[in-house]
């Protein structure tokens, strides 16, 4: 806003009234010169309150976000330099909220951040080990390969600001990607037990991507060296899975994407070494209010709905239990390119978004932490821990917008297993496989299935 300061000027004294030689008339007159300076005086505090309060917090509040400024901060409505989309409205301005796979925590959190020296002090118990070296796809065994395969630099970008509507052949296909992404995630997962390495998972879900004829979309995107990601504990996204043995009692989030006949599908879930009976009071409070104001954002999803709702819903859910949402990486677009519009925030947006329509395709993941929701980076570049070493959970699913609520393309299928926080969820119990009447009914046989055998 703009704030005006109004000049303040006193009246001269009274002509003919103060003769020089009239000692009283002296002393009006240096009593009016005091008033005229404390008045220049008075109207350069007001000029400098004015900075203080308009400009000032702003000032103070980007040395800590990065540019472009979040949400909050950044301008709703359209500048002079914007130039119109096919729909003719105002382009708008990318904001803050990281990214998804891919895009490092950004300078909101530099303070927490350390020099790559070799006393590199880690936030938590967790340390990098040893990793086998990079695992290859033969182009001639899978469907297709993304175009950042063989140098790690993708070429598809995405649109930043205009969601794309797919097309009744992209959502075919699309399925089909979600599907091999879940099957392989569900794979992944049964074979977290003690004293198996996360590496060991990574060479298992490299395998089972190539065998369904998809190609694992986290190689060597911008030259990450594994197949998939694996977070224990304090990592709060882009573990790079190693020969670290998995301990009774961790928490580890895998997540999963596949490339299948031109179409990325991803999807994330918690396990826990040893099952619910290994992990402490608070560990388990973490991953059930995770998973359930995860599930509460997906239930609001359908067309007309802006996508500020997810954020605020995700945030009024975690804080007054105690926990935190993470700023720094946000959901994000899908389908042909690994990461386009729309950003998804998991946290309050005090602006009007885009709505939702039918044949918008995104993930929902919000990554919810025990502490401090800042990211610490480990020295290589993807690792992203928690800035006070507490643990941190996570879910995902990619997202359908049907004419009748929302699907999970990356929903579970026959033979998923059904984790206590599904059971003890309360905001729907059992497998959430959508809203819509489709996904309900699929929904309903799945529980009765494994409510039955359990």
């Amino acid at each position: 806003f703009t704030y005006r300061v109004l000049s303040i000027t006193p009246p001269p004294p009274p002509v003919g009234q103060c003769p020089s030689q009239n000692a009283a008339c002296a002393f009006t007159s240096d009593r009016a010169t005091i008033d005229m300076m404390a008045a220049a005086t008075m109207q350069r505090l007001v000029t400098l309150v004015a900075i203080l309060v308009c400009v000032a917090p702003i000032r103070c509040v980007h040395a800590f976000f990065p540019s472009p400024m979040p949400p909050l901060l950044a301008p709703s409505g359209p500048t002079s330099d914007t130039s119109l989309g096919m729909n003719k409205r105002a382009k708008p301005r990318r904001t803050g909220g990281g990214g998804g796979f891919g895009k490092r925590a950004t300078s909101i959190n530099i303070r927490t951040k350390k020099p790559k020296t070799d006393d590199f002090v880690y936030a938590g118990e967790l340390r990098p080990f040893a990793r086998s070296p990079t695992r290859v796809v033969d182009p001639d065994s899978v469907l297709a390969i993304p175009d950042y395969a063989i140098d790690g630099v993708p070429k598809k970008r995405g649109s930043s600001y205009e969601i794309e509507i797919k097309s009744p052949e992209d959502v075919v296909k699309m399925r089909a990607a979600g599907r091999a992404a879940r099957e392989v995630l569900d794979l992944a997962g049964s074979l977290v037990s003690e004293g198996v390495t996360t590496d060991e998972i990574d060479a298992a879900v490299h395998s089972a991507t190539i065998e369904r004829g998809a190609y694992p979309s986290p190689l060597n995107y911008r030259k990450f060296p594994k197949s998939c990601c694996t977070s224990v504990n304090e990592v709060i996204c882009h573990g790079i899975p190693d020969m670290r043995p998995l301990q009774k009692g961790d928490i580890i989030n895998i997540d999963i994407t596949v490339y299948l006949d031109g179409y990325h599908g991803d999807c994330s879930e918690m396990f826990v070494v040893g099952g619910r009976e290994a992990l402490d009071e608070k560990g388990r409070e973490l991953i059930q209010t995770t998973y359930d104001c995860w599930v509460k954002s997906m239930e609001l999803v359908k067309p007309g709905v802006n996508y500020n709702a997810i954020g605020r819903t995700i945030q009024d859910y975690v804080t007054p239990r105690g926990f935190s949402t993470v700023r720094s990486f946000c959901g994000h677009g899908i389908g042909r390119t690994f990461h386009t519009a729309p950003n998804i925030y998991h946290y309050t947006v005090n602006q009007p978004l885009e709505e939702m329509r039918v044949g918008h395709v995104f993930t929902i993941e919000p990554m919810i932490c025990e502490g401090m929701p800042n990211p610490y980076m480990w020295r290589d570049d993807w690792t992203a821990t928690t800035a006070d070493g507490k643990r941190s959970a996570q879910f995902e699913h990619t997202l359908l917008v049907t004419e009748d609520g929302v699907e999970a393309l990356t929903g579970k299928v026959e033979g998923s297993p059904l984790q206590f926080w599904e059971e003890e969820s309360v905001i729907r119990k059992g497998i959430w496989l959508g809203t819509n009447e489709n996904a309900r009914e699929r929904a309903r046989e799945l529980n009765g299935e494994r409510m039955a055998t359990e």
